[in-house]
């Protein structure tokens, strides 16, 4: 029994050798592999220093556009996308100041232009609305008088009444006494019997009858202990305050009432271009589902902007033939406009709206694509006024300007041609930081550093890239090293090193 048990565990042994055995060959395989498809996929050409003999223009780093912080210091297939790796050129070389890309990788990336042109917007403005309620028209039906109910004929709200029908039935006590003061009055047969009557029919309309309801006791000549309200419109019931069997007092509001004879319109205007719009403006309504607009005008424009939306309310006044529109209906409101003068225009996808800017990437020909600040407009059927910073006859990119902006971000080149030609303003020194740290790798040109906490910058422990200062990086240092450093943060928001110098043991701020 002990020998099986030895013979299986022998087995089992062998077995896991022989499978490690297999996974470290495998390993070592693809790591060759990889080495010898990373050396087939890197091209022989201009290196990161060298001049581009296709352009003659000195390549500063090679770069894949959809990841355009990675830089690489030669040609080759981008770790990240199936494509070749772009040159970026030295700017200022070549008398070029703009972002240069290639018209294949162009092609690949989708980028269109579209030309600056002269015309005329259409329509002024095509926005949502809804259907409200005219408040000018709501009628308040209040009690004028203590009273009991005896019926309510309309229970519901959105209930449809019409003028005329009886809302509710009151039984008060104070009109049962002025009535039959009333109708004692018209019995008696005295000289002053007029007078008596016109007093007692004073009386009635005092105590809070209507006149229709002491007509009612004239014309009878009987006591009505059960008197009904009426409603005065045509229209809906937006509010009910009345029960059977309650007991009502004195400016108790009893129904709401609301006409929809006649609606608002609420359209929402964008702050920026309520300007073109007044009183009295012809617009033209179509409503969710309708097949023809209705005809209105602008009946105010209210004073106060939505903070969320940044929007105008505009209130149209609409007359509601067969009451069609019905509160809360969604509608699109069209605001027309005599043809104007003629205007600069651009596509509106080729603005890139920053919050505090606006800006468009022109297409300059050899000198690359530059970013230019424009002051906007109006805006309709898909086009922006272009008020000032472009001209006529010039291209404007309307796809994949985000990736050109963002290359430019990167360069600083939209710094650079926000600010006037011929402005020469002293920059500010920058802001000197220093760390302790150890060092982690060499180059050429960078000195990767892991240091801790630097509180004049807010960074935390990290580790990360230095450029080496403009004198070059001091003898003597090694991997591994503890140094303490000061940097600062150039234009392109790199830190770049100012001094090196070794740290004593135990330097505080430096990570063990």
């Amino acid at each position: 029994m002990k020998k099986q048990a030895i013979s299986i565990a022998v087995g089992v042994i062998v077995a896991g050798g022989a499978l490690y055995g297999a996974y470290h060959l495998g390993v070592t395989q693809g790591n060759k592999a990889t080495q010898s498809s990373t050396a087939v996929t890197a091209e022989t050409g201009p290196k990161g220093g060298d001049t581009d003999p296709k352009t003659g223009k000195r390549i500063l780093y090679w770069h894949d556009p959809m990841v355009p912080g990675q830089r690489f210091d030669k040609p080759g297939k981008s770790p990240f996308m199936d494509m070749q790796l772009v040159p970026v050129y030295a700017d200022g070389e070549g008398g070029s100041t703009g972002v240069t890309v290639d018209s294949r990788i162009a092609q690949n990336l989708g980028i269109r232009t579209a030309e600056v042109k002269l015309g005329r917007l259409g329509a002024v403005l095509e926005v949502p609305g809804n259907v409200a309620v005219d408040e000018r028209s709501v009628q308040v039906i209040q009690a004028r008088t203590n009273a009991f109910v005896q019926h309510v004929a309309v229970r519901a709200t959105l209930d449809t009444v019409t003028r005329g029908q009886a809302l509710v039935t009151l039984y008060s006590p104070d009109w049962v006494a002025a009535q039959e003061e009333y109708l004692a009055v018209s019995r008696m047969a005295t000289s002053g019997q007029a007078d008596l009557r016109s007093a007692a029919k004073a009386r009635m309309l005092q105590v809070g009858m209507t006149p229709g309801q002491v007509s009612a006791v004239e014309s009878s000549g009987k006591l009505q202990p059960n008197l009904g309200i009426v409603s005065p419109v045509d229209g809906i019931v937006t509010e009910v305050g009345v029960r059977d069997g309650m007991t009502v007092a004195p400016a108790m509001t009893l129904f709401r009432l609301a006409d929809l004879s006649q609606v608002w319109v609420v359209a929402e205007v964008p702050e920026g271009q309520s300007r073109s719009i007044a009183p009295g403006l012809p617009v033209k309504v179509s409503p969710s589902g309708a097949s023809e607009a209705l005809i209105g005008k602008v009946d105010t424009v209210l004073p106060d902007v939505n903070p969320a939306t940044r929007t105008i309310k505009v209130r149209i006044v609409l007359p509601n033939k067969g009451r069609r529109l019905l509160p809360g209906m969604f509608t699109t409101v069209r605001f027309d406009a005599a043809q104007e003068k003629e205007a600069l225009l651009v596509p509106s996808e080729a603005v890139i709206r920053t919050g505090q800017r606006n800006i468009v990437m022109v297409d300059a020909g050899k000198d690359g694509f530059l970013a230019a600040d424009i002051k906007t407009g109006r805006e309709a059927s898909g086009m922006v006024e272009v008020l000032d910073g472009l001209k006529p006859g010039q291209k404007v990119v309307t796809s994949g300007q985000f990736l050109i902006d963002s290359e430019a971000s990167l360069r600083g080149t939209a710094n650079r041609v926000a600010e006037p030609q011929g402005a020469s303003t002293p920059a500010a020194p920058a802001a000197e930081h220093e760390g302790v740290g150890r060092i982690e790798a060499m180059s050429a040109g960078s000195l990767t550093i892991s240091h801790g906490p630097i509180e004049s910058i807010d960074w935390g422990a990290m580790t990360m890239d230095f450029a080496v200062p403009p004198t070059g990086l001091p003898k003597g240092f090694k991997q591994g090293d503890r140094v303490r450093f000061r940097f600062h943060m150039n234009s392109d928001g790199e830190p770049v090193l100012s001094s090196v110098q070794p740290a004593t043991a135990g330097a505080p701020g430096g990570k063990p």
